[in-house]
């Protein structure tokens, strides 16, 4: 059976525990990298979630893994909030997927 992973700063991360995730507590974008790549690697991950601030910084090493089936790599806000990065890239992955952008009209 898979697991589900997240990986983000202790305050945004510690909560996902109750819930049964795998949670990694990272400090910065160098050590969320290498723990993307071990993650991924381990085989044992059905999805791994990430704080969008991390995500921001990390965006090359998750890019090396976006076309493989598992584990999906999905971001979510942190506990400061969202800037916007993780819906932006819920709606190039849809039109990317569909061919067309359903999620939101253009200028919204």
């Amino acid at each position: 059976m898979h697991k589900i992973g997240i990986i983000g700063d202790r305050d945004s991360v510690l909560g996902f525990m109750a819930l049964g995730f795998a949670v990694h507590e990272v400090q910065g974008a160098e050590e969320a990298a290498q723990k993307i790549s071990e993650l991924v690697k381990s085989g044992e991950y059905a999805v791994i979630f990430i704080t969008e601030d991390l995500a921001v910084q990390t965006e090359e090493e998750r890019a090396k893994y976006k076309d493989i089936p598992l584990p999906a790599i999905t971001v979510i806000p942190s506990s400061k909030g969202s800037n916007g990065y993780g819906m932006a890239n819920i709606r190039n992955a849809a039109q990317r997927a569909i061919g067309a952008d359903i999620l939101f009209k253009d200028g919204e």
